[in-house]
């Protein structure tokens, strides 16, 4: 389900939701009580505040000493913001 969110990540509504866990053979019925309940909305909210919060606005997001990367970043991206905080 990861990968198949990611793949997708402009349609990650209720019905494509729906679609993809049919697609990679999970338990429909299962799936979609558990996403229904809303066992974990709040925290997803309040991680994702947090989140905000701290300048994370993507997906993945890496601080290096008060440094922003956000996306996915080359490995010389890496080296240019650690080799200048080790200055």
């Amino acid at each position: 389900m990861h990968d198949k969110l990611f793949a997708n990540q402009q349609a990650l509504d209720r019905p494509n939701l729906d679609k993809y866990a049919e697609e990679l053979g999970l338990n429909v019925a299962k799936f979609k009580a558990a996403l229904d309940s809303g066992k974990f909305k709040d925290r997803v909210d309040r991680e994702a505040k947090e989140g905000a919060a701290v300048g994370a606005t993507g997906t993945p997001t890496f601080f290096i000493n008060g440094h922003i990367l956000v996306g996915a970043q080359p490995v010389d991206a890496f080296k240019t913001a650690i080799d200048a905080e080790l200055k």
